[in-house]
């Protein structure tokens, strides 16, 4: 299909959705997608959506399995392994920063901060982290470092579901402007998220499946190719580049509060990361 006409049939579905209302919650949000993907692929189990496009193509998935029993990337996640165990110069470790020596603290994550009016990444926690203990931030950004770390640090959580928590006035406002940043549409090419994610998910662009919403926060960062790391805001910034936007950026209030929309729709499905994807 020519680019111009698959265009403008994602923006007219993207108008069709709709922007959010005021009384969206995660549980309105997730029922209501979920009764849509059963709809438009009963023969995907809700459990599968955590392998995104895989979940459409058996081949693919058979392929993805095969990969992941000798995955080439298993030195970088080592080197995040370093990196979470390096003691600062106080003494202490990452370890020290979370409950449970860090175990299951991604799937809790982003959180709302009363005290800041925030929200609280993963990301944003590991370098808080650094921060108390007299150490300094790293750059979200920088896949070489944060990509690294959160490659071993988010994989003390697989297997744990995702457990987010959107409970108050402000927390749920957050929510609601990550979902405002979902279904909004932008110039020049009058694309949404939930134009792919959501009304064309399970459909084919450009010889692959569109991965469906939920599911998608559970599995990062992923290797791309086997060898290209992306954390999920590193994923956010390339596809609004695809659609010739630049701006928000990694770290940014806006993308914070999208991954926590993004995270909480997938409540209850498993954490898995550090995965290959095409």
């Amino acid at each position: 299909m020519p680019r111009l006409a698959f265009a403008c049939i994602l923006a007219g579905s993207a108008a069709a959705i709709g922007a959010p209302g005021d009384g969206a919650t995660p549980e309105s949000d997730r029922e209501a997608l979920l009764a849509r993907y059963r709809a438009a692929f009963p023969q995907v189990a809700p459990a599968d959506y955590v392998f995104g496009a895989l979940a459409f193509s058996p081949d693919a998935r058979r392929q993805y399995d095969s990969f992941m029993d000798f995955p080439p990337f298993l030195g970088t996640i080592d080197r995040g392994k370093v990196l979470w165990e390096r003691p600062f110069r106080n003494g202490r470790t990452f370890s020290d920063c979370f409950p449970n020596a860090g175990r299951g603290a991604a799937a809790t994550y982003p959180r709302y901060e009363a005290a800041t009016d925030r929200i609280v990444t993963f990301e944003t926690a590991l370098d808080d982290c650094l921060v108390a203990n007299g150490e300094t931030p790293l750059d979200r950004r920088d896949m070489a470092t944060m990509g690294v770390l959160t490659a071993y640090a988010r994989t003390l959580s697989n297997g744990m579901p995702m457990s987010v928590e959107v409970q108050g006035e402000r927390a749920l406002a957050k929510y609601r402007a990550g979902r405002d940043h979902f279904f909004r549409r932008r110039p020049p090419l009058d694309f949404s998220c939930a134009a792919c994610h959501v009304e064309y998910a399970g459909r084919i662009l450009r010889t692959e499946y569109l991965s469906p919403a939920i599911g998608q926060a559970v599995h990062w960062p992923v290797f791309r190719g086997g060898d290209v790391l992306y954390t999920l805001q590193a994923r956010y910034k390339r596809c609004l580049e695809q659609i010739r936007v630049t701006r928000p950026a990694i770290g940014s209030d806006e993308f914070d509060e999208l991954e926590y929309f993004h995270s909480a729709i997938s409540n209850g499905l498993p954490l898995e990361a550090s995965v290959y994807r095409k």
